[in-house]
């Protein structure tokens, strides 16, 4: 995470963006928090200037790394006198040559550095292109399922837009991903290592937050609550989700930090994983403060959905009485417990509505590792007193169960998404999207293949960006 705050300074005519003014922006950024572009005016670079100021200003304002650019209408040291940037960086070409700015500088004790940036760097708009498009055109709506639950498309979109008219609370462990995207270098020579270099670094909200966002996202009115750290991520976290429509209580514990999992990725692919958490329930006196603001939200809300990570932020005995205090309200109840590096039971959340646990996890919570899908989610569902079940199995899809001992109810969508760029998130939206449903009075099947849509779109791109409305009617339409 990017913990300075100096303001680098860049000038010039910048005619046509090329890689070369790619590195050396790229090279700027590095040093700090701020990166301010002068884009000489037509009347200042003259007949160095063949592209219209306006045409000039907007190529540089639209490169990912620069945060602020303006017309440059005064001398170059003018404008460094007025901004006092910490830093100023011209290319490599300049550094024999005489350098008006090095004078101004000195008087405040400004740097002037020269580099023409690394080649590794040049295409790194290009690699950020990655977390910003979606690709929906792979995502196929399965015509077949449709026809055995006497489905349509119209009836779908009316349920969809009954979304907003919800008020929904999301609880449970908040996560901040962080995708760190690196350039390889080659294979150590001491060890059979791959070395790389990290170049960017993109922080999403995860976890039980990106669940609050997706629910946002999709119209209702949410609530959102949690246990923090006192830090940075919680800062973050906090902005990001205010961005996005929630309402958040976060409830700070100084004893841990706020949950980080970074993830360093390279052309595409995971390298590693590495997390930053503290899995300890968090104390008696912290459950009091989160019930008593949980009991506070229930008394106006719709839907209460656990996301559960099992990093300590729903202790059984909190759990136990919130979902008494829920069903007592007549609330509808869902719950999502992961455990894929972790180990967590989806069982113990007694009585939801709706359990959207993988096959994995649901084998953990049964300790059944023999026995078929179908008789394995009806072992959940029975030990857990949940009304549906939707089990996730990845690239084989999910399996839809809804049913009891004499008559099961099972059927299967196959994963829709047939591109899919990271799988990361695809619960979260599923979990949301199918509790959504069933709460403004779907039946599970529509449940399940809107769940389905919205996995379908969040695999589409790269990191937790909140699922919109538009986006899943674009794929029913």
């Amino acid at each position: 995470m990017l913990t300075m705050n100096k303001v680098v300074f860049v000038s010039g005519h910048f005619n046509v963006l090329h890689p070369g003014h790619l590195r050396l922006l790229r090279f700027a950024k590095e040093f700090g928090g701020k990166l301010i572009v002068a884009v000489e005016s037509d009347k200042i670079a003259g007949q160095a200037a063949y592209v219209s100021e306006e045409l000039r200003l907007e190529g540089v304002q639209s490169n990912s790394w620069v945060d602020e650019a303006f017309l440059l209408t005064e001398s170059v040291t003018d404008a460094i006198a007025r901004i006092r940037p910490d830093i100023v960086v011209k290319g490599k070409e300049f550094e024999l040559k005489y350098n008006p700015e090095q004078t101004v500088l000195e008087t405040y004790g400004g740097q002037l550095i020269f580099s023409s940036g690394e080649t590794i760097f040049s295409s790194l708009d290009l690699i950020r292109k990655e977390f910003l498009q979606s690709e929906n055109n792979y995502i196929s709506i399965p015509d077949d399922y449709l026809r055995r639950h006497s489905l349509g498309i119209t009836g779908l979109v009316a349920l969809l837009h009954k979304f907003s008219k919800l008020k929904v609370c999301v609880i449970g462990d908040l996560i901040i991903d962080e995708y760190i995207t690196c350039q390889p270098l080659g294979m150590s020579q001491e060890d059979p290592t791959i070395v790389v270099t990290p170049i960017d670094s993109r922080l999403f909200i995860g976890g039980a937050g990106i669940v609050a966002a997706h629910a946002a996202g999709l119209g209702a009115e949410v609530s959102f609550i949690t246990v923090t750290g006192d830090d940075e991520a919680r800062k973050f976290a906090e902005t990001g989700l205010d961005a996005s429509g929630v309402k958040t209580s976060l409830l700070v514990d100084k004893s841990r930090p706020t949950t980080l999992k970074q993830r360093y990725r390279s052309h595409g692919k995971t390298l590693l994983r590495v997390s930053h958490l503290h899995q300890v329930a968090i104390s008696v006196k912290l459950q009091d403060e989160f019930f008593k603001v949980v009991d506070e939200k229930l008394n106006d809300c719709d839907l209460l959905v656990f996301s559960d990570f099992n990093y300590g932020c729903l202790p059984q005995p909190m759990v136990d009485k919130i979902i008494t205090t829920a069903k007592a309200k007549n609330i509808m109840i869902s719950a999502d417990s992961q455990s894929s590096s972790q180990v967590g039971d989806v069982g113990r959340f007694k009585g939801m509505d709706l359990l959207t646990p993988t096959e994995h996890e649901a084998r953990i919570s049964t300790r059944n590792q023999q026995d078929g899908l179908v008789v394995l989610a009806e072992e959940l569902r029975e030990k857990a007193g949940a009304a549906y079940v939707l089990l996730k199995m990845g690239v084989e899809g999910l399996l839809i169960h809804a049913g009891h001992k004499d008559s099961w109810l099972t059927d299967r969508i196959n994963a829709l998404n047939s591109a899919p760029k990271d799988v990361s998130g695809a619960g979260d939206s599923l979990l949301i999207a199918g509790s959504m449903a069933l709460a403004s009075g779907g039946t599970i099947w529509e449940a399940a293949l809107l769940g389905s849509i919205a996995a379908a779109v969040q695999v589409g791109r790269v990191g937790n960006i909140p699922i919109k409305t538009a986006e899943i009617l674009k794929v029913l339409n």
